[in-house]
């Protein structure tokens, strides 16, 4: 039995928790780990406690790689709020070389903009790329090949919604709804999230719109489930209600955690801002078998 010591730091970005922990010579735990050591250490009764794990790796392509696993074990491609935070423990232990930095992920690489005050990050914007509508990218099975923007899905033969799908490097379904605070999101939420029509599952939002540039979002979170906030989740929201004309395309989005801005902008990429919060630092020790 080989004994592991880990350093991590706990973080959040408006309430969405993570335990972030920097392997910049490498990755301690061997790879068949990974899924246990999220699920042991995101517990909050025998862990530390966590909406995920994020790992920040060396990359040959950008200044750090990002892994991040969810607390049920998978791997997420991509996490808003996760790398806001991952970006404030790099530029804070002074390895960022100026306030952007690049960030390698499974949804591609991202750059993210850093706002500091008295040599620590306070809010980071990122570049979350451009939304995709279609269905084989998110992937899901709705739509008519070319999106899936207000389309119909039955869920347990009774229950009929009303659903729009984008990717914004990982899936989302966003419903909209009158009341986001009185609906059975932990209810609708993984029946959703693990529908035959996303064959990956998918995360879920549930959007009620407050204005033309507001809107408050609670998320279903694909693996993790109800969470204080979700970074993608709050630019999918964004980019439906602007897609179909409920909002402008820059807004305020609130969730229970925070507010994040978000726009799309013309060149069809959606940036992100919001901030990002270290809460503690301490050590944990993983038995690694041989």
């Amino acid at each position: 039995m080989l004994v592991v010591p880990l350093i991590f730091v706990k973080m959040h970005g408006i309430g969405n928790d993570f335990i972030v922990i920097g392997a910049l010579d490498g990755m301690p735990l061997r790879e068949d780990e990974l899924s246990e050591f999220a699920r042991f250490v995101c517990d909050r009764h025998f862990g530390v406690g966590a909406d995920g794990v994020i790992w920040i790796l060396p990359s040959e392509s950008a200044d750090f790689k990002m892994r991040i696993f969810n607390p049920d074990g998978s791997e997420a491609e991509m996490c808003g709020n996760g790398i806001r935070c991952a970006a404030k423990w790099f530029y804070d232990r002074d390895y960022a070389k100026g306030e952007t930095i690049r960030v390698e992920t499974l949804a591609g690489l991202k750059t993210v903009w850093v706002q500091a005050e008295e040599g620590k990050a306070v809010a980071v914007t990122v570049d979350m790329g451009e939304p995709i509508f279609n269905p084989m990218q998110i992937p899901t099975t709705l739509g008519n090949g070319r999106e899936a923007i207000e389309v119909p899905l039955t869920v347990d033969g009774v229950e009929t919604f009303t659903v729009s799908a984008v990717s914004m490097g990982n899936p989302h379904c966003v419903v909209f709804v009158s009341d986001v605070d009185n609906f059975p999101v932990e209810v609708a939420g993984p029946k959703i999230e693990r529908h035959p029509a996303f064959p990956q599952r998918t995360n879920v939002e549930f959007v009620q719109v407050v204005s033309e540039s507001e809107l408050k979002v609670r998320v279903w979170e694909r693996g993790a489930g109800l969470t204080l906030a979700c970074g993608t989740g709050a630019c999918a929201s964004l980019v439906v209600a602007a897609r179909t004309g409920r909002t402008e395309r820059k807004a305020k989005v609130h969730l229970p955690g925070g507010t994040l801005t978000i726009e799309w902008r013309d060149d069809n990429r959606v940036y992100m801002t919001g901030p990002a919060v270290e809460v503690f630092r301490g050590e944990l020790v993983w038995e690694s078998s041989d």
